[in-house]
């Protein structure tokens, strides 16, 4: 297995850091980091660019970098099926496949997804799920490359929650955290306006 990226190595050492900090401590900036491990800003950046994803650290502009509270963990059978959670409403689901490929994982997903190849690939899977016809959300997942025969499965009538499951892929924990954002570039796939406001719900198992 060859050596992990230095973007992973800091941001694996920054984690750690982060589990002996309090929330609202200060995170050192960029400038003082890159100094420390040795590297460029940019490198620095997407270590930070990881942790502030996983809901570790937030960016207040004008002030800094401050530690946040540390999400908490879940039973991973509350972070049920979209299709489930549609049935239990008595209504029908259904899905759209808008993209599914194997390809260049940004250095977010390659150190969530602990990635240490050169070049690191995922497999991406964008969905637009239905209610009765109705469109309610759009999911983007991500899995490692060696899951690549998910795409040969059918993702718009079967259910991808049940396909890990049936892969032996069973977490017992998980954790989620919730933003809000316009619906910029996924207007058209929920058919509302560009700025309307969505609840944006980001799961890690």
């Amino acid at each position: 297995m060859g050596k992990a990226p230095l973007y992973v190595r800091i941001e694996r050492e920054l984690r750690a850091r982060l589990d002996r900090a309090r929330p609202g401590d200060v995170v050192p900036a960029e400038s003082a980091l890159a100094e420390e491990f040795g590297v460029a800003r940019m490198t620095v950046r997407a270590a930070l660019n990881a942790l502030e994803s996983d809901g570790l650290i937030e960016r207040i502009q004008g002030r800094g970098t401050f530690v946040r509270q540390r999400p908490e963990p879940r039973a991973a059978g509350t972070l049920m099926s979209f299709q489930d959670q549609v049935r239990r409403w008595g209504r029908i689901p259904r899905s759209r496949l808008v993209a599914g490929e194997v390809r260049a994982a940004s250095a977010e997903e390659a150190a969530a997804l602990q990635l240490t190849a050169a070049a690191p690939r995922v497999v991406s899977i964008s969905l637009v799920r239905f209610a009765d016809d109705v469109p309610l959300a759009v999911e983007y997942a991500c899995f490692p490359p060696h899951l690549d025969a998910l795409l040969d499965l059918d993702l718009e009538t079967g259910s991808l929650h049940r396909a890990l499951h049936e892969r032996g892929l069973r977490p017992t924990l998980g954790s989620s955290r919730l933003t809000a954002q316009r619906a910029g570039a996924d207007s058209d796939l929920l058919r509302v306006p560009a700025d309307e406001p969505l609840l944006v719900e980001t799961r890690r198992l």
